[in-house]
Order: structure tokens, then C-alpha cells, then sequence
């Protein structure tokens, strides 16, 4: 029996829209767990979701020299953070985990938990940060142990248009992920929109020549209210092109402007993928619990589905 969101993805002429989130550090108890998931359904009650999507946050020094902005913590573990929301909530929930640290047995007897402990159903792998690190299961052999379990998740995978933009193989990368079960792509955040549309553009010419149809591509923004924000959002890989640098930190407001370059660079993306036949969503997410940003994230989630929506109507009435 096919997933509640792997039946509303099937559907290329709607959006599907989400919001991200992270598991609290693990140092928080129980108590403040029930507070924390109360005061994030709260400020989701107004919203229009689709569901959510909880991260598996890897240490990932071993990807870059640079000292990382904020400080890595652990967190509680990300299935039972989904377990929790999707309790509460009663949306669906996407969790992401990060494989490279277990090996395939180890993993399988992850997936077989997810599945009958915490009722996990949609998921996305990840591979590691580097290939200078310990992988004990790379994602291929991650997506081979999937396959072999019993369990049908509804999988999906990540895609970097920034990977895209140096190395220029993303989409091959997407056709190799549909090959092994993947379903759907949540992209990293989108400071970029030109790197993302060329990902996209690439992506549908090689499913048109192999005769499939694009998976859909959920699209990550974030807000961003401070040079702090902005140096950990580039630590983390995401592409910020200088004008767009600029335009935030020499702001009065940076937050509303952030806002503004989120909207333009969807409203670019969707004048490639639409008329390309790629269906697309969209993820919106705080990198940081300054409450700014976090009231600036569901300011975005709104204007951002809205627009999506309203494109997509005008489409289907042409």
C-alpha cells in the first residue's frame, strides 16, 4: 500500500509543500520535547502542509576546512522526532537519515524499526559529506540494502544543484537514484536559482531522451536575517552569488529581503520546470532557532505557496 504522500506526488499538476525541521539536541528531556513539538505545531496550525520534514544533522567537518559557524550537536534520534510530529500533527512525515555510519546490516535492522517502531514511511538517504570519512555503507549499497528489505518506503533522495554547477553530472546523478527506487528529490536550499534551473533543464532532456518522466523536485528555501546565517549557509555548501550576498547584508531589512530573493529566484525555476513537465514542491526551513528566522520561514512557506500554486493554475488553464 503506497504511502499518503507517494499517492499525492503522483499527481504532476499540484504542488506538494512542506515545512523542514531538526530533532531537538539530544541534552533535551523528555518535558521539554512535548513543549518544543507543541510550540512548532502552533505556529504550523495557520498553514496549509502537506506534511514535514525531519533531518538527520551529520557532523560534517570532514567535508570542509572551515570551522563550522554553530556548533555540531547530537540529537534525539530523527524517527522518533517524526514519530512524535506525525502523531501530533497527523501530517505525513519525510525523515532523512544518513547511512554512510552503519554497516548494511546494521541499516537493515534501522529500516525494519523505522518501519514497525516508529511508523516511518517516506524516506530519504543520504550518503556521506566526504569521501575522506569512515563510510562503512556507501549510499549505492545503502539503496541495495533497501531493496532487499520487506518494507515499502516511499523513497526519495537529495540533489545539489551546486554539485551540478562544478562537476555538471547532477542529472545523471537523479537518473542513477530513480534507477535504484527514488521517487522524489528535496534539493538543497536555493540561493542560486540559475544553478537550480540548469539542474533542472539538464535533468528533463536526459529523462526525454530515456523515454521517463522527471520525478518530482522539492525545492528548499530558507530565510536569512544575518552575516552569521550567511556564513553558515555557505559553510554548508550552499551558493550565494555575490550580488545576492550584498543585497542581504546591505539591507536595512535583510530578512525581507531574503524573502524577496527567495520569491524571485522560485518564480525563474518555475519558468524552466513547468513548461519542461517537471513536477515540482517546495520545503521551507530556519537554519537557526532565532525566532526572526523561524516567524520569517512561515512568512516565506506562505508567499512561496502561493506562488507555486497560482503558476500551476495558470498552467492547467492554458
Amino acid at each position: 500500500m503506497k504511502s499518503e504522500l507517494a499517492t499525492k506526488f503522483q499527481d504532476p499538476n499540484r504542488g506538494v509543500y512542506f515545512i523542514g525541521t531538526t530533532p531537538p539536541r539530544s541534552s533535551v528531556e523528555e518535558e521539554q520535547l512535548e513543549q518544543i513539538s507543541n510550540k512548532l505545531l502552533e505556529r504550523l496550525a495557520g498553514v496549509e502542509a502537506d506534511g514535514l520534514i525531519v533531518y538527520d544533522i551529520q557532523d560534517e567537518t570532514s567535508r570542509i576546512d572551515k570551522p563550522r559557524p554553530f556548533p555540531f550537536m547530537e540529537t534525539h534520534d530523527p524517527r522518533a522526532w517524526s514519530k512524535r510530529l506525525h502523531t501530533q500533527s497527523g501530517k505525513p512525515v519525510i525523515t532523512y537519515k544518513s547511512v554512510s555510519s552503519r554497516s548494511s546490516e546494521e541499516f537493515s535492522g534501522w529500516l525494519t524499526e523505522a518501519w514497525e517502531d516508529f511508523g516511518i514511511r517516506d524516506l530519504v538517504l543520504v550518503g556521506s559529506p566526504s569521501s575522506n570519512g569512515d563510510i562503512k555503507l556507501p549510499l549505492p549499497k545503502a539503496y541495495d540494502t533497501l531493496k532487499a528489505s520487506p518494507h515499502d518506503f516511499n523513497l526519495g533522495g537529495v540533489t545539489i544543484a551546486e554539485r551540478h554547477a562544478k562537476k555538471g553530472d547532477e542529472h545523471l546523478r537523479l537518473m542513477k537514484k530513480s534507477d535504484a527506487g527514488c521517487e522524489f528529490f528535496i534539493s538543497q536550499a536555493v540561493y542560486n536559482h540559475q544553478a537550480t534551473a540548469d539542474l533542472i533543464s539538464r535533468y528533463a532532456r536526459e529523462c526525454k531522451e530515456h523515454g521517463e518522466e522527471p520525478k518530482r523536485i522539492i525545492l528548499t528555501f530558507t530565510p536569512c536575517g544575518s552575516a552569521k546565517t550567511l556564513e553558515f549557509m555557505e559553510w554548508l555548501g550552499i551558493s550565494v552569488p555575490d550580488a545576492t550576498k550584498h543585497r542581504i547584508l546591505d539591507s536595512a531589512t535583510p530578512l525581507d529581503e531574503s524573502i524577496k530573493i527567495c520569491r524571485n529566484a522560485l518564480e525563474q525555476i518555475i519558468e524552466i520546470a513547468l513548461p519542461l513537465d517537471v513536477p515540482l514542491g517546495l520545503n521551507i526551513e530556519s537554519l537557526t532557532n532565532r525566532k526572526e528566522e523561524i516567524d520569517a520561514s512561515i512568512q516565506l512557506y506562505k508567499l512561496l505557496k502561493a506562488t507555486l500554486d497560482l503558476k500551476l493554475a495558470e498552467k492547467g488553464l492554458k
